[in-house]
């Protein structure tokens, strides 16, 4: 297979797993004491696609994620606050990542605040309320919380599948 079948065919499989996270996050019924705040299983994808594939990929597959529950179970809003999310998100991951010393741990746990940081500064904009910031250091919380298991799952898949990937 030549490599952009092959490259074609993985943005493919980790956008059908990540909205499979996605929908099941959904379904279980996880509070984390935090209203807005959800683990984010389908970043595991995000950032094994980001080690395994490229930036460009993963921005792909989540753009298809993003666009595909939206249109199942959300609204414009709920679309345009998670492109917004992961848009920061991603940048700040892939421009962590290039640190040496840094590993997908540290790379994931930047997501998960960049990307809390990205939705609260769309919410600010779009009710024209910068007292929303309030809630942020709650958030900070909630991302680092979540990009530490992100993070954690992501790093073992990586260990354990990067050598069929590659």
């Amino acid at each position: 297979m030549n490599d952009k079948a092959r490259r074609t065919a993985l943005i493919g499989m980790y956008a059908a797993i990540a909205v499979v996270l996605s929908y099941v996050e959904m379904l279980l019924p996880i509070t984390i004491g935090i209203p807005g705040a959800k683990p984010g299983f389908a970043n595991i994808i995000i950032v094994f696609a980001i080690y395994s594939v490229s930036g460009v990929s993963a921005f792909i597959i989540n753009f298809i994620r993003i666009l595909i529950i939206g249109m199942l179970f959300g609204n414009f809003v709920s679309i345009a606050f998670s492109i917004c999310g992961a848009l920061v998100s991603l940048a700040v991951m892939l421009a962590v990542k290039r640190i040496k010393g840094i590993h997908s741990l540290g790379v994931s746990i930047c997501g998960g605040v960049s990307h809390n940081l990205g939705q609260i500064a769309a919410a600010s904009f779009l009710v024209k309320n910068y007292s929303i910031f309030y809630y942020l250091p709650v958030l900070m919380i909630a991302g680092i919380l979540s990009g530490i298991v992100i993070g954690i799952v992501s790093g073992l898949l990586l260990k354990r599948l990067n050598h069929m990937i590659k």
